[in-house]
């Protein structure tokens, strides 16, 4: 790390949000350009920055600074200058000029001690005295602060989150009790809040580190690993690895977390479950609420009218369904809960289809789908209107809530909601508190999918039981049989290798032994080779990578990189915004990685609303560089603006997750498969990203990493009660 003694010339730009600033100095006659997250500077400060030099790739030679120091003005010409900078609300040029004219060099000692002398510059009445001395000592209280917790190895962009918050109480909160951060601040967690607790000498059997360090692992395991409980003895021997703590200890102090309900405590089967309360809470109104939807009494068309409706809609689209889809159907129209799981070509969407039209009630159905993507697809293929669950809920900013809960249920007679593998806890809870007893509810999904990103395994848990009405559905449906995409989906589903390479296939393997060929093959397949194939002029429309890792040569990180340059390069003149290590011009495909309930939309036919979730995709359509925004089409026809801060939510999307891409139906899928960690090249990834094809899949790798995935049936546990719970309030029901 360098250092760099300066003084500030002019601060170029500055984010009020998130502090990003680009700072023009001197230094040695030098002018030099410094950019960081730091407080605001004002021209002709004396600051030493701490850092390393970069080299921008458009903006040429940078000092990113990580530390500062600030050398408070000595000459009266600088006192004069810091005061008249516009960082001090009330105090102007002429104002300055009178202050330092009348205490001289002790005017900075005057302003911080003995502040009421402000008054006696003409002027300077009681309330311009009181805004000068109020934005003069937050000044000094930000720069005092950022400057302690630097000491203490805090970045800059940290000490002003922190400082931000706690404001002059900063030093105070984080000497006596930094674990407390981790409720009061988003981003800061406990490894974060532990290594500024060791910095200022908390102790390490500081019952705050212990207790919150026990917590932190329930809240990691739920989301990292989804897991809504840990048995205890995980619980326990986690703990003791995270804060090297004796196994007595860490007992002792989850027992006062028990005593205290922030945890709970029960057994499932035979395994003392711990659980955080919230968690725990949520997975029992789940349980319960299911339950009670089950035994309830559906409004009822006669079995012989649903029968007739059935050949009738079989004669229209001159199809025959099997047994069980039939069974689906019946069942659906007869129960006030279905639960419908089957793979790619079973029928499912065929059957909702049938249940539309079987039931007569289109008017008083809705449908949705986890995401914005399934949601276009189930409204593609059924011409029903079909949303997003959350817009189908309908956040409130204002209230901070679904508009549609028990107060308030939805206005229909049935509902249909698919993808239910990616639905988690949080969201099936939301989304049962919004079902009228009279609502007849239709879940639909694919076991075999990956599990939703967020805690639970709401889908599998609820097929376990056998208490819910379900059907399985396990049959090719006959139109989808010629299709290799389907065939070696379930193939893979059952262990056996794809065939690969078939005359006359929709199904493609490119061998390449090097991961650097694969994905110069990738850029290939995505700009020339494939948009020639289909026929299509809009590559990233049409044409999503999938990569199983985040990390290497053709992970997804990489790949968007080369995908970028190839498919939308730079060009003069075109806008275009700096995040981070990430540029976003106009016509990128992006994804959103967050539920921010907030941010505002705007819809093409004039509906307005709040709330961008995990997993939308879009395209940029403008980009302004000066103000810093930029605005996203989703898939939904939904206008967002984003400002600069906001863009630590989006990320690049011409190349996903396979996880990322869940609920999404792509025209063609290509995907690298050239080895990696054996927990993350899993038979179920590889068959959900099989699954999201419509019409072209290329596997571009070796045949090895094909056989290894094949082979890797590797599922990891999720350790969830939402099964259990389901059986106790069943065996409630029963005896009630």
């Amino acid at each position: 790390m360098e250092s760099l003694a300066s003084v500030i010339s002019d601060t170029v730009f500055r984010n009020e949000e998130n502090n990003y600033s680009v700072i023009q100095v001197r230094s040695e006659g030098d002018e030099i350009t410094v950019v960081g997250c730091l407080p605001a500077f004002s021209s002709g400060e004396s600051v030493l920055f701490e850092g390393d030099w970069d080299e921008h790739p458009i903006y040429g030679k940078q000092f990113k600074a990580v530390r500062f120091s600030v050398q408070t003005p000595s000459s009266l010409q600088g006192i004069e200058r810091y005061l008249s900078s516009g960082l001090i609300k009330g105090v102007g040029p002429s104002t300055a000029r009178l202050i330092v004219q009348e205490f001289g060099k002790e005017t900075l000692d005057i302003m911080m001690y003995q502040p009421e002398r402000l008054m006696e510059i003409p002027g300077i009445g009681r309330i311009r005295y009181q805004q000068i001395v109020s934005s003069f000592s937050e000044q000094v209280a930000t720069r005092r602060a950022m400057v302690f917790l630097q000491t203490y190895g805090i970045s800059p962009q940290l000490s002003l989150k922190i400082t931000k918050h706690y404001g002059d109480r900063t030093e105070q909160v984080v000497r006596s009790n930094p674990y407390q951060m981790i409720d009061d601040i988003e981003g800061i967690g406990f490894l974060t809040a532990d290594r500024i607790a060791q910095s200022v000498g908390l102790s390490f059997s500081s019952e705050f580190r212990l207790q919150y360090g026990i917590k932190y692992v329930l809240m990691e395991a739920s989301a990292a690993e989804g897991h809504t409980y840990l048995p205890k003895d995980t619980v326990v021997s986690r703990s003791c690895g995270l804060l090297s703590a004796p196994i007595e200890v860490i007992e002792t102090n989850l027992q006062a977390l028990l005593l205290k309900k922030d945890l709970i405590s029960a057994f499932i089967g035979d395994t003392e479950a711990v659980f955080l309360a919230g968690v725990y809470a949520i997975e029992r109104e789940i349980a319960a609420r299911l339950v009670r939807h089950a035994c309830g009494t559906p409004s009822g068309i006669q079995p012989d009218t649903i029968r007739k409706r059935i050949l009738t809609f079989e004669k229209q689209e001159a199809i025959k369904f099997s047994k069980k889809q039939r069974e689906a159907i019946e069942k659906a129209a007869a129960s006030s809960l279905l639960v419908v799981t089957g793979g790619p070509g079973t029928g499912k969407t065929t059957i909702i289809n049938c249940i539309l039209y079987a039931m007569m009630n289109r008017e008083q159905t809705m449908l949705a789908a986890p995401t914005g993507r399934a949601a276009k697809r189930m409204e593609e293929t059924t011409g029903h209107e079909a949303k997003t669950i959350h817009r189908l809920l309908e956040y409130s900013g204002e209230a901070e809530q679904f508009v549609h809960d028990t107060g308030n249920p939805l206005p229909c007679q049935c509902l249909i909601i698919d993808e239910m593998s990616m639905v988690d806890i949080y969201l099936m809870r939301s989304l049962l508190r919004a079902v009228s007893p009279e609502t007849q509810l239709i879940l639909v999904g694919d076991a075999d999918q990956l599990p939703s990103v967020g805690p639970g395994n709401i889908l599998g848990d609820m097929l376990r039981t056998q208490v819910l009405p379900q059907v399985r559905l396990n049959e090719i449906f006959r139109q989808e049989k010629m299709s290799a995409i389907v065939t070696n989906a379930h193939r893979i589903n059952h262990g056996e290798m794809p065939v690969l390479n078939q005359r006359g296939s929709d199904f493609f393997f490119e061998n390449h032994s090097s991961a650097d060929r694969a994905a110069q093959t990738i850029v290939q397949l995505c700009s020339r080779r494939l948009p020639d194939y289909l026929k299509v002029t809009d590559s990233p429309q049409n044409i999503q990578v999938l990569s199983p890792t985040k990390k290497g040569l053709c992970g997804v990180e990489n790949l968007n990189r080369m995908l970028q340059n190839a498919l939308n390069p730079r060009k003069s003149q075109q806008d275009e915004i700096i995040y981070g290590e990430t540029v976003y011009r106009l016509g990128d495909k992006v994804i959103h990685t967050r539920n921010n309930y907030q941010l505002a939309w705007t819809a093409q036919n004039g509906e307005e609303g709040t709330g961008v979730f995990n997993g939308d995709i879009g395209f940029i359509t403008c980009v302004n560089d000066d103000e810093k925004t930029l605005c996203v089409r989703y898939d939904d026809s939904r206008d967002v603006i984003y400002e600069y801060k906001q863009l630590e939510d989006l990320d690049l999307a011409y190349c996903l997750s396979v996880h990322k891409s869940q609920g999404g139906e792509f025209s063609a899928v290509v995907m690298p498969v050239v080895g990696g960690p054996p927990m993350l090249m899993t038979r179920n990834l590889f068959y959900t990203a099989m699954t999201r094809a419509r019409k072209l899949v290329v596997l571009v790798g070796n045949l090895n990493a094909i056989s290894s995935m094949v082979q890797n049936d590797y599922i990891t546990r999720r350790y969830t009660s939402l099964y259990d719970q389901i059986v106790l309030y069943a065996g409630i029901q029963d005896n009630v």
